[in-house]
C-alpha cells in the first residue's frame, strides 16, 4: 500500500475514533451528572485525586545538571494529519521509579516490579519546617517513630513519603543547590532506611532529586534500600496537597525490559 494511501486509512480511522469517543464521553457526562465521584476506585472511600507528578521537559533539573530529556517532532498534523514526536530520556529524570536494579548487580528491573505495590497506602513525614532552615536537613529515625506515635503503625505496601517541601523549587536553581561542590537538598538518612526495613513498607518516595541527601558521596541510602527488593520514587510534586495518612498512592510505572527505572506518572487518590 502507498504511503499516502496509508497516511489517509489513519486519518479515517482517528477521525472514526474521535466520533466514537466524543459520543462516548457525552454519554459519560450524562450518567454522572450531579456527583462528585466518577470511577468505582472513588467511591471505594476517596473523594478527589491529586497529580503527584512533575511535568517532564527538556530543562527538568537533573542530578548531573544537563538536561535529560529530548525529543524530535516526527510527523505533523499540518503536513501529515496527525502528531507523532519522538523523544530520548534517561531513566532517571523527572518524577520516576528506582528500580532495585538501580542499585544492585541483580535486582529486579523495573518491568518486574509487582503490580500490588504499585498500588501503596502513603505516609507522609514532613520535615520541611526543618529543611527550611537546613538544605542538608535528613529523615531521621526519630521522625519516623514521632509519625509512627501519632499515626500508628506504617500499614503493608506502604510508600513512606519525605516532604520536604523542595519541590516548590522544582524550576529554580535552588532545587538542585550546588555550591560548585556539592548539591544540597534534603533526603532519608540511612538509619530511617534500616528502620522502615523492619516495616512493611514496599517503597520510599521523596519531593528532591535523590532518595539520599544531596551532598551523600556515598549513596549509603540507595544501596541500604533498593537491593532489598524495594523501590523508590524520586522528584514526587504536590505532598503539600494530600494528608500524612489516609491517601493512597497509585504508581505508574514504565515496563520496558530490564529497566532500572523510567518516568511515571504518580496520583494520589484522597
Amino acid at each position: 500500500m502507498c504511503d499516502i494511501c496509508v497516511m489517509n486509512s489513519v486519518k479515517d480511522k482517528m477521525l472514526s475514533r474521535r466520533s466514537f469517543f466524543k459520543a462516548g464521553a457525552a454519554a459519560g457526562v450524562a450518567a454522572t451528572a450531579g456527583t462528585a465521584i466518577g470511577t468505582p476506585a472513588m467511591a471505594a472511600g476517596h473523594g478527589m485525586v491529586e497529580d503527584m507528578t512533575h511535568t517532564l521537559h527538556e530543562d527538568f533539573p537533573t542530578y548531573f545538571g544537563e538536561s535529560q530529556f529530548s525529543r524530535e517532532q516526527i510527523y505533523n498534523y499540518a503536513e501529515h494529519s496527525f502528531n507523532l514526536q519522538q523523544f530520548t530520556v534517561n531513566e532517571h529524570t523527572g518524577t520516576h521509579i528506582d528500580a532495585p536494579l538501580h542499585f544492585s548487580a541483580d535486582g529486579m528491573s523495573v518491568d518486574e516490579i509487582p503490580v500490588s505495590s504499585l498500588i501503596a497506602p502513603l505516609c507522609v513525614v514532613d520535615i520541611a519546617a526543618r529543611a527550611a532552615e537546613n538544605a542538608d536537613a535528613q529523615l531521621t529515625p526519630e521522625d519516623l517513630k514521632a509519625w509512627i506515635a501519632a499515626n500508628g503503625d506504617i500499614p503493608a505496601g506502604a510508600c513512606v513519603a519525605m516532604h520536604s517541601g523542595w519541590a516548590a523549587k522544582v524550576d529554580t536553581d535552588g532545587y538542585r543547590n550546588f555550591d560548585g561542590t556539592a548539591q544540597h537538598y534534603p533526603g532519608f538518612h540511612v538509619e530511617a532506611v534500616q528502620m522502615l526495613l523492619e516495616t512493611g513498607a514496599q517503597s520510599i518516595a521523596v519531593d528532591t532529586l535523590s532518595l539520599d541527601h544531596g551532598m551523600s558521596a556515598d549513596f549509603a541510602t540507595h544501596y541500604a534500600w533498593l537491593p532489598t527488593g524495594r523501590f523508590g520514587i524520586e522528584n514526587l510534586a504536590n505532598l503539600d496537597k494530600v494528608p500524612i495518612t489516609g491517601a493512597t498512592l497509585v504508581i505508574g510505572a514504565p515496563k520496558h525490559r530490564g529497566g532500572t527505572g523510567g518516568p511515571a506518572r504518580i496520583f494520589a487518590m484522597v
